[in-house]
């Protein structure tokens, strides 16, 4: 409903129309329009949290930038909600907590697997692993952000080098030298 009315038109009766069931059914379930949305929020970040699920090896940084475009690129109601939620989570606390939790449990096992790799050499070790974390996480939202509205700056070729230039950016300077605080 939200990609497709917006957040401001969406109702909890639009709500229960579109699932097929009574109004008290979703007021049952959630007390309030914010309690809804703040679900929706969780929802639409539990696709995050495969990408981030260790496997055998646990994911390369690069597979997880992978997997954190295709998120944007493979949903199409992925952006237009978000998008919804996110200008409305400034004014509406119930779900701007959620969205800020939700961040934050996905910045913090990629600064985990920054950290390994300024361990083993792989990643630069002149900036503290939470940093590029964010910065790597405002480089994704920001081409989850921009793909809807510019999808041929996102084609196979494109998005190898912008994979391969965020990834040059955490690796460690040439000659050697692992950074300034190496």
């Amino acid at each position: 409903m939200i990609a497709r009315e917006g957040y401001a038109s969406t109702s909890p009766r639009q709500v229960a129309q579109r699932a097929g069931c009574t109004t008290g059914t979703v007021t049952y379930c959630f007390a309030n329009k914010d309690e809804l949305v703040a679900a929706v929020t969780r929802s639409r970040f539990d696709g995050f949290d495969a990408m981030l699920e260790p496997g055998r090896d646990g994911p390369g940084i690069r597979a997880v930038l992978e997997r954190w475009l295709s998120r944007a690129t493979g949903d199409p109601e992925f952006w237009p909600v978000m998008s919804q939620l996110l200008v409305h989570a400034r004014y509406e606390p119930a779900f701007a907590a959620v969205i800020e939790q939700r961040h934050a449990r996905h910045r913090d096992p990629l600064a985990s697997l920054l950290t390994a790799g300024q361990a083993q050499g792989t990643v630069r070790d002149d900036i503290p692993a939470d940093l590029l974390a964010d910065q790597l996480a405002a480089i994704a939202d920001g081409w989850m952000t921009m793909f809807p509205i510019a999808p041929t700056r996102f084609t196979g070729g494109r998005v190898q080098a912008l994979l391969d230039a965020a990834i040059t950016s955490i690796t460690p300077l040439p000659g050697g030298a692992r950074g300034a605080g190496a």
